[in-house]
């Protein structure tokens, strides 16, 4: 259960409506939108959390958001909130993406469609960029200080985007340097040292 005194969702009937209506309104990554839905609008979520959360839902395995939903649901309300979570998230675009299926069978290898979807991509990337850097402030409050997180962050993007080093080494690598870090960052926060 959250011990903050924030907005929570009141039933399990709002977290699938809630999960629904950002899963609908996805399309190729819903980052932006779970952001903006979650910490902004029904501040379920503080930005940090949001950060946090994100990161968790990111290694383990299976779809970010379905893993962030399951995530919250479960904090709330249990089991039953992971699956009210995730059956928001999946149950009206697996029908909408069957539908289309069947529709469109016919017509998806047309340059015009192969188009649509490419021009799609490119603006998803864009919403994700974007939620990226609002997101860039939260950062000074971490608890491995703020150099340390933007040398993280130039060093994923070297090792994947120039490098091309497989995710799962990277994920391994760097991932595994700032647990440790972080670790020792609480501790020594903890004993009341923080320039240890």
């Amino acid at each position: 259960m959250n011990s903050r005194n924030t907005p929570r969702p009141h039933s399990l009937a709002e977290l699938f409506w809630a999960f629904t209506w950002l899963a609908l309104q996805g399309f190729g990554g819903v980052l932006a939108v779970v952001q903006v839905e979650l910490v902004e609008r029904r501040q379920w979520l503080t930005r940090e959390e949001f950060i946090e959360d994100w990161a968790v839902a990111q290694i383990m395995p299976g779809p970010n958001v379905v893993n962030l939903s399951m995530m919250i649901g479960d904090r709330y309300f249990g089991l039953r909130g992971a699956l009210a979570a995730l059956a928001g998230m999946l149950l009206f675009p697996l029908l909408i993406v069957l539908t289309l299926a069947a529709l469109l069978a016919g017509v998806a290898d047309t340059p015009q469609v192969q188009g649509a979807l490419r021009g799609m991509g490119a603006v998803a990337a864009g919403l994700i960029a974007g939620t990226g850097l609002k997101l860039v402030a939260a950062l000074q409050r971490n608890v491995m200080g703020w150099v340390v997180c933007w040398g993280l962050i130039a060093a994923t993007f070297v090792a994947i985007a120039w490098l091309r080093w497989p995710l799962a080494w990277v994920l391994l690598g760097l991932g595994g340097v700032a647990c440790v870090w972080a670790y020792r960052r609480l501790g020594a926060t903890a004993s009341g040292d923080p320039d240890e």
